[in-house]
């Protein structure tokens, strides 16, 4: 049993943990403002913060980034929905059937290797410009770390859990779902996280470079070309909340699974 000064200490640990990471985007704001309000900073950088906080509100190209955030995550939502059902489906399958695995392993690790970007030529060929070739993509972003990491672990289940199912004659059925399973969880849960951040940078770079339609990447990309970096800046920003929010989620979404899994809850 943990004591109760431990418990304290542990969640007062816990409280200190945002403002601790919050310290250096302060630091940075407030001299990047300093800097401007004393002249040390001049040109396009040269940007009040005022300005850049009523931009989203007032101005009729900052207010896009609602737009822009809005249709990012729906895109990204059906992209990593894509590509985590399949990457746990074909995982499963090369680790559970050697014969999956050896029809399928070579040309699965081939791919992997391709840089995303290198799939951008191929897809907007095969879907075009618009949303299909996007969500493709933010697909193969998520899909690969699952495939990767769902095969992995149950590959890597030990031998001592596959004779314990033996002895008590569970049937194969049995043995996947209360023994191979349970033992991957690990494995496929990291995999998973690793999509979902995968699958967000996957979201911003094919909306950069394919372009047509909304969404953060473009509205970046438009910002630059216009010289308006205050637009680019909010564009930044929303994407570093955005990821930043992405990854809190996912680790307290694995961190459940697990516990549940565990039987902790």
């Amino acid at each position: 049993m943990s004591h109760p000064v431990a418990v304290i200490i542990s969640q007062r640990a816990s409280r200190l943990t945002w403002p601790r990471g919050l310290v250096l985007p302060i630091v940075l704001v407030i001299g990047w403002a300093w800097s401007v309000h004393v002249g040390w900073v001049s040109g396009p950088l040269a940007i009040h913060l005022e300005q850049l906080l009523l931009a989203p509100f007032d101005d009729a190209a900052g207010r896009e980034i609602w737009h822009a955030i809005g249709a990012s995550l729906l895109r990204y939502i059906m992209g990593i929905s894509i590509g985590i059902a399949a990457g746990l489906a074909f995982g499963s399958s090369m680790g559970l059937s050697t014969t999956a695995e050896r029809a399928g392993g070579g040309t699965f690790h081939a791919l992997r290797q391709i840089t995303l970007f290198a799939w951008i030529p191929l897809l907007t060929a095969w879907f075009g410009n618009g949303e299909a070739s996007k969500i493709v993509y933010i697909a193969l972003s998520a899909f690969f770390p699952v495939a990767l990491n769902t095969t992995t672990g149950l590959r890597n289940v030990s031998i001592t859990y596959r004779e314990v199912a033996r002895v008590l004659g569970l049937s194969r059925h049995q043995e996947i779902r209360r023994v191979l399973i349970p033992a991957a969880l690990p494995a496929i849960t990291i995999g998973i996280e690793i999509a979902l951040i995968s699958g967000w940078i996957g979201t911003v770079g094919a909306e950069y470079a394919i372009g047509n339609g909304r969404g953060i990447g473009t509205f970046v990309s438009e910002g630059r070309e216009q010289f308006r970096m205050d637009i680019v800046i909010i564009g930044v920003t929303a994407l570093a909340a955005a990821g930043y929010l992405a990854t809190r989620l996912c680790r307290w979404l694995s961190s459940l699974v697990l516990a549940r899994a565990s039987g902790l809850t």
